[in-house]
């Protein structure tokens, strides 16, 4: 009878063990598809006269956020949603703070720079991280980018028409390499590209951050020709188009 008692005691604590290891990540990134359905239309522009009427929702989901920082015996994926949803939602967070406003680079008046995106909106620490401020920076520059995975350069939103769309979906670690796979696909054939077989106009996403794609790819042109139908030539010129700072908002 001890024997069976000791048996019974030892599989409910491997039990209870195994269901604490299943939920270590299972955060509410649905109240996030929720609100981005709301307000972000398919061609991912927001409405952020509605959001900011309806912005308590989106701070109960920062809350969920903060309470919820990666562990250390999350997967990749886990901590890699977690980190774009978090740059999503506090850049509309931002937005929202500061609205109405014509771009995001107007945020930080003189201090900002219109030339790159070292200016204050990024490089501001508000957003609460394992007890400390970090900033936009921190979570793409400082953490997503280390994963060595480029595609995250068109999974987050920097809230301007150049960037590459607000998805009106929260993104999900079981969903995530299909996830990423379509916005990049999405992204390289939208208007902010245009390719052909001997030339590319490329978004300055490409020059900005050339050396993502070529450590990942061998070449901005290879890291580009599996989504598209036309391959690339090796000897094709590549210029880089304007850059629209403009607010993604409709």
């Amino acid at each position: 009878m001890q024997h069976l008692k000791f048996i019974l005691i030892n599989f409910l604590s491997l039990f209870l063990i195994a269901g604490l290891s299943s939920l270590h990540a299972q955060i509410e990134h649905s109240s996030f598809t929720k609100i981005l359905q709301q307000n972000v239309t398919e061609s991912g522009f927001v409405n952020y006269k509605q959001l900011k009427k309806d912005e308590k929702k989106l701070d109960r989901y920062l809350d969920v956020l903060s309470d919820n920082t990666p562990k250390s015996n999350w997967t990749k994926n886990e901590k890699m949603a977690y980190l774009i949803n978090t740059y999503n939602a506090y850049t509309l967070k931002l937005i929202l703070d500061n609205y109405p406003v014509e771009s995001i680079k107007d945020i930080g008046g003189l201090f900002s720079s219109p030339f790159t995106t070292d200016f204050i909106p990024f490089t501001t620490d508000f957003i609460p991280f394992n007890g400390e401020r970090i900033s936009l920076d921190d979570v793409e520059k400082g953490m997503l980018l280390e994963m060595n995975d480029p595609r995250v350069h068109f999974a987050i939103n920097c809230a301007s028409e150049s960037c590459p769309k607000l998805q009106n979906e929260a993104f999900e670690a079981k969903h995530l390499d299909k996830q990423l796979d379509e916005t990049t696909k999405e992204f390289i054939l939208s208007k902010e590209n245009k390719i052909t077989k001997n030339q590319l106009q490329l978004s300055k996403i490409f020059k900005w951050y050339a050396s993502d794609f070529e450590n990942a790819a061998g070449s901005i042109i290879e890291f580009i020709n599996p989504y598209i139908s036309v391959h690339i030539s090796d000897n094709a010129s590549i210029s880089f188009k304007d850059y629209s700072w403009k607010l993604n908002g409709k």
